[in-house]
């Protein structure tokens, strides 16, 4: 007798005879004698008792046809066989169509599914076929049932699932001081310790592709300024030693000369040592400056992942006031005004600017005009981005102003978002430590499902009720994400694994990682808080305090939650604001499919990315900063607040001012600016004109248009999927 079943996808269920009778009945039913539901029972049964044990869905479907080729309806068989063979050509012709799309580099959302990757050249596709046949095998093998049916009914996404098997890690803040102090080995290539600028600027680049190709995630350096800078000395003493040897003089006393800041000068009018010295500092500020050229040239070209994605990079800057760290921000920072190439903006790394009183924010501060500088270069090439430092929830206890070491100690955020401070297995630092994964909830499938109920507190009480059962569900998935990342081997990730991670010093390489991932988070994030409220209250956070009061008691009560499964599982659990790029429009294809266009609420192709006010919503920048700021000290897994900006801001960087500002009144974590940028790809005329189709100096038509898809710029939405190109379209200007 039939017991359980092996599906095709190696899943083993319950033995349902009602199945096969619905496959006899619907042969039956293509027939001119139509259904036989005597003959029909009579087979089920003689199959039910017949079979093995435990048999598959191959084999109990060959005892059916044997079956009906026996009993007089012959004709039901045939249909039988032909409903069968359909039934397979169908599944695969699946996934020949999704291949296709590929192949023929389609513009959809499977190929366009991440606007950093393009998925046209070769490798991409190759990268492409790898994903779409991975995640199935994902669904079949490695989920829960439970995770299972909460993704496919649309209650949870598992971000980069396609990378589940590989046990990778998402992302990591690169101690960089180790790998330029000591050199690295990973894989074949051997790097030794830097000496001069130049080279601490190639290994910085060669860290963080290095580490790309081992994770799913981004790569950030936490520091920049700090860790390059000691390169700035030893480059500035290579010069003197060139002058040494050219003069024949003994100039070893001018080694640790006490600058204050390095300026280039013109020679004229100088002489002797003076002369030398000064030539020895114009000469490293222009070796700095070409180094800073060089990452950031390289950063755009250098491709991870099989060649077909640029490092999804991130570094953290502006807090050094040394002489030192000083050249180096400034040097960054011209490098990135000028632009790469012919002038174009770089679109990586993305740069970070820690915003810190009594370090570079307050006109009497050190670093404050190299601040006015950042604020200059976002106001044409949209970066750098700025992290408040002074933020009640960025702060640490143990920062000083007059620890040179201090950076250790400051809060690092990387790409879109994502922030990794709090330990509750070590002590608070961005520096090597990262997220190990993350699931998003989509909150607005349950707001929907709560909405027939017409009492507002019972519905609202319902909506607690029905997320704290997705909440545990995605957190229980984590957990067994997690124990499956454990189980990888210390020589599956030679750079993380020796020199990136915290606590990998004993470790060798066929010990697993359990002992030290632990510093790393789990995120369960959201989307669509707006829609969410709209569901349930009829107006979003940004146009009702009543909305806004019941969107913060929601997120605070996912990060209670998530407390509680810090303390029940012992993992760092976070909320992250979830940056929604491919998400943005699945949970809404799905969502709309089940309950239709609903005003407000699914009648757009995309939620609204996390907490944010829609980017619909007419408001000022200060209403905005009002109603999301809450939400930072909330979302401790990664948040932003950005600002959409009219005209053309290149020669307004008050306006950046004026957007920062508003970071610190309101104790906002991480801000970005979006403004216009068009760039003529023949001339490399710029302005920034709302829908510019043709350059007015050369009448080119191919204009590259710089756009922010959620917290990283892409120079053309060819890639960008229709659910982003859908929320482009619908941005209002803040003012």
């Amino acid at each position: 007798m039939i017991q359980t079943v092996v599906k095709r996808d190696g899943r083993v269920v319950g033995y349902n005879e009602e199945k096969i009778k619905a496959a006899i009945r619907k042969a039956m039913l293509h027939t001119e004698l139509g259904e036989d539901e005597a003959l029909l029972n009579k087979i089920a049964d003689r199959i039910g008792y017949a079979g093995k044990e435990r048999m598959t869905v191959e084999e109990i479907q060959d005892m059916v046809e044997l079956e009906l080729m026996k009993s007089p309806r012959k004709e039901v068989a045939k249909r039988y066989i032909a409903y069968r063979d359909q039934r397979s050509i169908a599944r695969r012709a699946k996934t020949r169509d999704m291949f296709n799309e590929i192949i023929e580099a389609k513009s959809n959302d499977i190929t366009r599914e991440n606007a950093n990757m393009n998925t046209d050249s070769p490798a991409g596709m190759m990268m492409k076929f790898a994903s779409e046949t991975t995640k199935p095998f994902v669904d079949d093998y490695l989920l829960s049932q439970e995770a299972r049916d909460a993704v496919r009914n649309g209650y949870i996404h598992i971000h980069d699932k396609d990378y589940y098997p590989t046990k990778s890690l998402t992302c990591v803040q690169h101690p960089l001081d180790r790998i330029l102090s000591y050199g690295f080995i990973a894989g074949h290539g051997e790097s030794r310790p830097a000496k001069r600028i130049e080279t601490a600027s190639i290994i910085a680049c060669i860290s963080l592709e290095t580490a790309q190709n081992e994770m799913h995630g981004g790569q950030a350096i936490p520091a920049f300024d700090f860790y390059l800078a000691p390169f700035v000395r030893s480059s500035y003493i290579e010069e003197i030693d060139n002058l040494a040897n050219l003069s024949g003089k003994d100039l070893s006393h001018l080694y640790n000369y006490p600058f204050t800041d390095y300026t280039k000068r013109d020679l004229e009018g100088l002489e002797g040592e003076e002369r030398m010295l000064q030539h020895a500092v114009n000469r490293t500020v222009s070796r700095v400056h070409q180094a800073m050229e060089a990452f950031i040239h390289n950063m755009n070209t250098i491709h991870s992942r099989g060649g077909n994605q640029v490092v999804f990079s991130s570094i953290n800057y502006g807090t050094d006031t040394s002489a030192e760290g000083r050249c180096i921000i400034r040097e960054l920072l011209n490098s990135t005004y000028e632009g790469v190439g012919n002038g174009a903006t770089a679109i990586f790394p993305i740069q970070i600017w820690k915003k810190k009183r009594g370090v570079n924010y307050l006109k009497e501060d050190p670093n404050y005009d190299l601040y006015q500088l950042a604020c200059k270069v976002t106001a044409r090439r949209f970066f750098p981005n700025f992290v408040n430092l002074d933020a009640t929830f960025n702060q640490h206890e143990k920062w000083r102003a007059d620890d040179p070491l201090r950076y250790r100690y400051e809060i690092a955020t990387m790409g879109c978002r994502t922030r990794v401070f709090e330990d509750r297995y070590g002590e608070k630092t961005s520096i090597g430590r990262g997220n190990l994964s993350f699931t998003t909830v989509n909150i607005v499938r349950i707001a929907i499902e709560c909405m027939g109920i017409r009492d507002s507190d019972e519905r609202i009480a319902a909506f607690f009720q029905r997320l704290d059962a997705v909440l545990e569900t995605a957190a229980r998935q984590l957990c067994d994400r997690f124990d499956f990342q454990k189980t990888a081997l210390v020589k599956q990730f030679p750079l993380l694994m020796s020199k990136l991670w915290n606590g990998t010093e004993g470790l060798k390489p066929n010990d697993t990682i359990e002992p030290v991932i632990n510093h790393g988070t789990l995120g369960i994030g959201f989307i669509g808080l707006a829609e969410c409220l709209v569901a349930l209250t009829g107006k979003h956070h940004g146009e009702s305090e009543e909305s806004q009061a019941l969107g913060l008691r929601i997120v605070s009560h996912m990060r209670s939650r998530a407390n509680e499964f810090s303390e029940r599982y012992n993992h760092n659990f976070s909320v992250l604001a979830t940056p929604a790029e491919g998400l943005a429009g699945k949970f809404t294809a799905k969502d709309r499919k089940t309950f239709g266009e609903l005003p407000g609420i699914t009648d757009k192709i995309y939620y609204t990315n996390s907490n944010h006010v829609p980017v619909y919503y007419k408001c000022s920048p200060r209403h905005k900063a009002k109603v999301e700021a809450p939400y930072h000290d909330l979302t401790r897994g990664g948040h932003i607040f950005y600002v959409e900006i009219d005209g053309d801001a290149t020669h307004n960087p008050e306006a950046i001012y004026d957007i920062v500002d508003l970071m610190d009144k309101h104790n906002i974590g991480y801000c970005s600016v979006n403004h216009n940028r068009n760039r003529c790809m023949h001339c490399g005329y710029e302005d920034a004109s709302a829908d510019l189709k043709e350059c007015p100096k050369c009448h080119s038509t191919a204009i590259d248009r710089l756009q922010r898809i959620t917290g990283y710029l892409v120079g053309t939405t060819d890639r960008w999927n229709n659910a982003k190109l859908a929320e482009l379209n619908d941005r209002v200007v803040h003012k």
